[in-house]
């Protein structure tokens, strides 16, 4: 079994979503405020999207989660995206994905291609959605996002119930249109009662969305070999300039 696959040590009960530690203090509030006001934050103020879509670990399809990315445009061929929980002020970071144009993707090697997933299905079935904007307004910006490839990392698997971000890190799929691939209808409709919207008519909307003429097979790469990927943590000599006494 794979470090990434491995349950943890049980962990002491901090409640529903709330991690271990005291309450902030009024003192500390003061400080993050006065902190606010006098840094520039310029990295977390070019975050300028909100995504909800469902995400499966690549070595079990059948746990899958409710994700929000909190994405950062860098060019026209490249975003990156912090990945929370929730979209509330207790969402915990659970990990990070990358986001490449189809141009970017038939660059990298054919082993990196294997880690990364397509979009199209994901953005096509209505699953893909940027709450409270509307359908118009991101009509463009979706079928450019159609023809774009994925890595996400999950740091934190809050699904099984750990309490901190614990073990190694998990690689991420996103939903196909293949059994496998399909998000438990249960998933969709907490997430849509929560927003108030109906993922199956949003699809209908999208009919008129072009798919990429070809879909690189070296992504989704599970889809045609049934294999996904995990990590493993070994033990190391370090790399040192002088022997480690």
């Amino acid at each position: 079994m794979a470090s990434s696959d491995k349950s943890p040590e049980p962990t002491p009960p901090y409640g529903d979503k709330q991690p271990p530690g005291a309450p902030m203090t009024v003192h500390q509030h003061l400080l993050d405020k006065g902190a606010q006001m006098m840094q520039s934050l310029k990295p977390i103020k070019q975050m300028n999207q909100h995504v909800c879509t469902f995400a499966m670990y690549s070595h079990d399809l059948s746990r899958q989660i409710e994700t929000h990315h909190y994405v950062t445009r860098l060019s026209q061929d490249f975003l990156q995206c912090a990945v929370y929980d929730g979209d509330d002020s207790t969402g915990r970071l659970i990990g990070v994905e990358y986001i490449v144009s189809h141009k970017i993707f038939e660059g990298l090697p054919k082993e990196e291609q294997k880690l990364w997933h397509s979009h199209a299905y994901e953005i096509k079935s209505g699953l893909w959605v940027n709450p409270r904007v509307p359908e118009m307004i991101m009509k463009p910006e979706l079928e450019n996002l159609t023809k774009t490839y994925g890595k996400f990392w999950c740091t934190w698997q809050v699904d099984r119930g750990d309490g901190l971000p614990l073990g190694a890190p998990a690689l991420m799929m996103s939903p196909q249109g293949v059994k496998m691939g399909t998000v438990k209808p249960e998933l969709v409709q907490i997430r849509d009662g929560k927003y108030n919207i109906s993922t199956e008519a949003i699809k209908t909307t999208r009919v008129d969305i072009e798919e990429p003429e070809r879909t690189n097979p070296q992504a989704d790469y599970w889809k045609l070999h049934g294999k996904g990927f995990a990590i493993d943590i070994e033990k190391t000599q370090m790399k040192t300039t002088a022997p480690y006494p």
